[in-house]
């Protein structure tokens, strides 16, 4: 990736979308010439391979764009994360070469927005306890469930929806992933969900009654959907690593010149001790965060580590990004509690890091799993 390319990404954020953070968080919405301009700059497809339209970015690359990215309100990137993570990437992971040809152009482009339609209202970190069923009729498949907590809902083209297709083989092959349009007959949007934070990134539930769709919609072989997933989520772990760590950047810098400015008893407060201890923590957990997610990154990128590293990112840099917040709003004391603070938002923001793509504690099972496996 050309250092021309971060720039233009690092100028936008910050003369364009910074400024726009406290009337995006007021509104909900995202101004649609900022969407067309990250259209423009290619940033709905940079994870995708440029034979399909996209950027074709290393994990190496895409984690240093995403630094960048992550220095504004995290609903800057949820305009097209998806389409570069997680729905993304299961039509990588699991499509075949034709449907490889025929979707992600559209998804790189941003022609498509994509959602990725996992989670249940009983079936969340546990993708095993899935009850939404697609059921074989001819040649066409017919889909009922409801899923919850999907991002992009209200404004998706397209849902990677999964479905159980098997009852009777275990979770890691009784599970298929089909692509369902907006307009199937038989799906519905529900409103949007009211969030504590990261306004203009929108969720909703997605129902899906009796929706019939071709056999042509089903992403890869029956029964993949469940691998295709798992492969899908640890990429987007990387990901959503990378974007904590711009995140606890901008708080420290946040932090560092609130310090500066406000003053008590004639001095500012950086000069207290207790107020530098508190930066210095911070700066130290940013650091060990970056390190981390670019020595992940390139183990990705080699294929010796795609599944613990990821994990291990994912929590160390969500966890520390939310120890950054805290101690912002502890620096800037009362101010850091009132809404239109780049403090207080980003502290209501961050705390999703460490929720959505798998939980802190499911990413302790994965990493601790992954050690008792390859020890044995």
């Amino acid at each position: 990736m050309e250092a021309a390319v971060l720039d233009l990404v690092r100028n936008f954020v910050r003369t364009e979308v910074v400024p726009l953070e406290e009337q995006i968080d007021a509104t909900d919405e995202f101004p649609p010439d900022i969407v067309a301009a990250a259209k423009e700059m290619g940033l709905y497809g940079f994870t995708i391979p440029e034979q399909y339209g996209g950027l074709g970015l290393s994990a190496a690359e895409e984690v240093r764009l995403v630094f960048e990215l992550g220095y504004t309100t995290p609903a800057f990137r949820s305009l097209f994360g998806t389409n570069n993570g997680i729905a993304g990437h299961t039509l990588l992971e699991g499509g075949t070469e034709e449907q490889k040809k025929d979707y992600l152009p559209k998804v790189a482009s941003g022609e498509w927005v994509a959602s990725f339609a996992l989670t249940e209202p009983d079936a969340g970190s546990d993708p095993a306890a899935m009850t939404t069923r697609a059921v074989a009729d001819g040649d066409d498949w017919v889909i009922t469930g409801s899923k919850r907590y999907i991002t992009n809902a209200p404004v998706a083209d397209v849902f990677l929806v999964f479905a159980r297709t098997s009852t009777e083989a275990r979770p890691s092959r009784g599970i298929s992933v089909f692509l369902v349009p907006r307009d199937a007959a038989g799906l519905r949007i529900g409103p949007r969900d009211h969030k504590m934070g990261q306004a203009g990134a929108w969720t909703a539930d997605v129902d899906l009654d009796q929706v019939r769709v071709p056999g042509s919609a089903l992403i890869g072989a029956e029964g993949s959907g469940y691998v295709t997933a798992m492969r899908s989520l640890a990429h987007g772990r990387l990901h959503i690593a990378a974007l904590c760590v711009g995140a606890a950047q901008r708080l420290v810098d946040e932090s560092l010149t609130f310090a500066l400015d406000r003053k008590q008893g004639g001095r500012p407060i950086a000069e207290l001790q207790l107020v530098q201890a508190m930066l210095a923590d911070s700066k130290t957990d940013t650091l060990a965060a970056r390190a981390l997610v670019l020595d992940v990154a390139a183990r990705f990128d080699d294929g010796s580590d795609t599944k613990l590293g990821p994990s291990a990112a994912k929590y160390f840099a969500s966890e520390a990004v939310g120890r950054v917040a805290d101690r912002a709003v502890q620096i800037h004391g009362g101010a850091g509690y009132m809404r239109g603070v780049a403090a207080e938002r980003f502290y209501r923001d961050v705390r999703l890091f460490r929720i959505y793509e798998g939980t802190s504690q499911i990413q302790q099972l994965v990493i601790a799993r992954q050690m008792i496996g390859e020890r044995r």
